[in-house]
C-alpha cells in the first residue's frame, strides 16, 4: 500500500508518529509536509524528537491569507499526486493543510482518508470548522476518535465506511509519557505549582480585546502562570501593546519540544489554553483544562468535567483557574492507544 501524508502543523506531527510506525515495514509511506508550521521548535524538532519520517517533500508554504496558503498547497500536492500515485492520500485533523490534502485527493484517483473526523465545535467563524466539515464530507474513509464524532457524521448523513479507530494523538503521547521525568531540560526550573498558558488562535490574537481580556487575567493569578509563547502570538502582543503588560508578571518562555510541552502540561495546577490538542493533552495527563474559547469540538472533556469553557473574559478565567481541580471520575473517551494500528487496518482493506 502505497500512502502520501500530508502534515504541516503541531498536532499533525504528534499523530502522524503513531500511523507512520504501524505503516513501516509493510508498506510505503511518502510524507509531505506543508511547512505551515515553519518556526524549527514547532516544526522540525518533532522530526528529531518523535522519529517521524522524513518529509519526501517539504513544501515550505509558511505563513500567508487561508486562500493564499490553501491554494499554494493545492498546486504543489496535486503535482505530488500525480507524480506518486499514491493508493491513499491521508489527512489529519482540521487546519489548511488537512483542506489542501482533502480536495486534491477528491479531485483525483487516490483514497481519501480523513484522521479525526466528525469534530464539531458548531463556531462556523473558526476556519478549522470549515475545514473539517468539507474534509469529512469529500473523504472516502472516516476514522473517528470517539463514538460522540460517529454520531455526529451519522446526523450528517455520512454513515459509510466510518470507523472510530480511537484517538492517534493518545497512541504517542503514552510512548512519550514512558520517557518523562526530570522536568522539561531544555528550560529552568518551574515553580513547584504553576498554571501552563497556550493562546494561538486568530481569534484570540487578532482580535486586540480578547487578548487584552485574556492577558488581564493571565496577570492576576495568584499562582505563577508559564507561558510557551507562539511566534505568531508573540507578534500580537507586540503590536497590541500588551508584551510589557503580560511579560511583567507572566514567565513567557519560547516554544518547548515536545517531551518537555507534555512534562510541563503533566506538572501543571492547570492549563488554561485555546488549543485543540492541548485540551485532550491535559485531559489524558490528569489536569484540569480551562478552554479560552467560547465552543470546542472536543465536548466530551467538557461533559465530563475536566474542561470548562470560559472564552475570554477575564473574570470568568479567573475564577475557572481558581476553582480547577481534577473531578472524582475520569471516563474512557477516546480509545486505549491502539488507534493507528486500527487505522492502517482498515486502509489495507479497503486497498484491498
Amino acid at each position: 500500500m502505497r500512502v502520501l501524508s500530508v502534515v504541516g502543523a503541531r498536532p499533525q506531527f504528534v499523530k502522524a508518529v503513531a500511523v507512520s510506525q504501524q505503516l513501516e515495514g509493510d508498506h510505503e509511506e511518502l510524507l509531505v509536509h506543508t511547512g505551515q508550521h515553519y518556526d524549527a521548535e514547532l516544526s522540525e524538532v518533532f522530526f528529531d524528537e518523535l522519529a517521524l519520517p522524513e518529509p519526501a517533500y517539504h513544501l515550505g508554504v509558511g505563513s500567508a491569507p487561508h486562500a493564499a496558503q490553501t491554494a499554494e498547497m493545492m498546486t504543489e500536492l496535486e503535482r505530488i499526486v500525480d507524480a506518486e500515485s499514491p493508493d491513499v492520500v491521508l489527512v489529519y485533523g482540521d487546519t489548511n493543510s488537512t483542506l489542501a490534502g482533502a480536495l486534491v485527493a477528491a479531485k483525483s484517483s487516490p483514497l481519501l482518508a480523513h484522521v479525526e473526523a466528525g469534530l464539531r465545535s458548531h463556531d462556523r467563524s473558526m476556519p478549522e470548522e470549515t475545514n473539517r466539515r468539507l474534509t469529512d464530507h469529500c473523504s472516502d474513509v472516516l476514522f473517528a476518535p470517539g463514538p460522540h464524532a460517529k454520531r455526529t457524521l451519522e446526523a450528517e448523513g455520512i454513515s459509510e465506511n466510518v470507523y472510530v479507530p480511537g484517538d492517534v494523538m493518545y497512541d504517542t503521547l503514552l510512548q512519550i509519557r514512558e520517557r518523562l521525568g526530570g522536568g522539561p531540560t531544555g528550560e529552568p526550573a518551574v515553580p513547584d505549582e504553576y498554571v501552563l498558558a497556550t493562546v494561538h488562535r486568530a481569534k484570540n490574537t487578532d482580535d486586540r480585546e480578547r487578548l487584552a481580556g485574556i492577558v488581564d487575567a493571565l496577570t492576576r493569578l495568584a499562582t505563577p502562570v508559564v507561558f510557551p509563547a507562539h511566534p505568531r502570538t508573540v507578534d500580537s502582543l507586540h503590536e497590541h501593546g500588551l508584551w510589557e503588560q503580560l511579560t511583567a508578571d507572566v514567565r513567557v518562555i519560547d516554544p518547548v519540544s515536545y517531551t518537555e510541552f507534555i512534562e510541563l502540561v503533566e506538572g501543571a495546577h492547570c492549563v488554561a489554553t485555546d488549543s485543540g490538542g492541548v485540551q485532550k493533552e491535559a485531559f489524558y495527563l490528569d489536569t484540569p483544562c480551562v478552554t479560552l474559547r467560547d465552543a470546542t469540538e472536543w465536548t466530551e472533556t467538557v461533559d465530563a468535567g475536566w474542561n470548562e469553557l470560559v472564552g475570554a473574559t477575564p473574570e470568568r478565567i479567573v475564577d475557572a483557574v481558581r476553582a480547577a481541580e481534577n473531578p472524582p471520575s475520569k471516563p474512557d473517551l477516546y480509545g486505549n492507544g491502539n488507534a493507528a494500528a486500527r487505522i492502517v487496518t482498515h486502509l489495507e482493506h479497503h486497498v484491498g
